[in-house]
């Protein structure tokens, strides 16, 4: 098991291995499903997350000019956390197969919100840009890095999906 910049490079080529062999090995299902509180001082919503090695519950909170008790992260700063985080695996992912020496990574992602439409107030668009940025101290040549920067960003699901059309399929389920 050869592990580089804390990637398990054995799991990941094996998996790489299993799906070229067999695409539908690639494909997973995520499933978030939580509960609104209707309790007045608590957070908003929760939801139980399964994964791999366990469970935890993560908690949101709309914040207080939205309504809510600004007890907990909002929504968007999740979508922020996931965009950063994936951008970031998948960045180090891209590195450690191309054989890149990293001494340390940080990434910063933000965009800028405009509330109008969310109060129905005005018909502009919630967000215009997501802007990421990583800082990589590494001895490699800047070359290799902003290659594994381009590598990353085709490859990591997170701006897939900012980056292009997805259905979405809602329903209403009623009791």
């Amino acid at each position: 098991m050869t592990i580089k910049h804390n990637v398990n490079l054995g799991a990941l080529e094996s998996t790489t291995t299993r799906v070229q062999r067999e695409p539908s090995q690639g494909r997973r299902i995520n499933r978030v499903e939580g509960t609104w509180d209707l309790q007045e001082g608590r957070p908003q919503f929760a939801a139980e997350i399964s994964f791999e090695g366990g469970k935890t519950t993560l908690e949101s909170d709309q914040p207080t000019f939205m309504g809510g008790g600004g007890t907990r992260p909002g929504p968007m700063l999740y979508a922020l956390f996931g965009l950063a985080s994936c951008f970031t695996a998948s960045f180090t992912s891209v590195a450690a197969m191309e054989g890149i020496e990293l001494e340390e990574i940080k990434t910063a992602a933000e965009f800028d919100l405009n509330f109008a439409k969310v109060l129905g107030v005005a018909d502009l668009p919630i967000v215009e840009e997501v802007r990421v940025a990583l800082t990589v101290r590494s001895p490699a040549p800047r070359e290799h890095i902003e290659r594994a920067l381009r590598l990353a960003e085709e490859r990591c699901p997170v701006v897939f999906c900012l980056s292009n059309p997805i259905r979405l399929v809602t329903t209403l389920n009623t009791t």
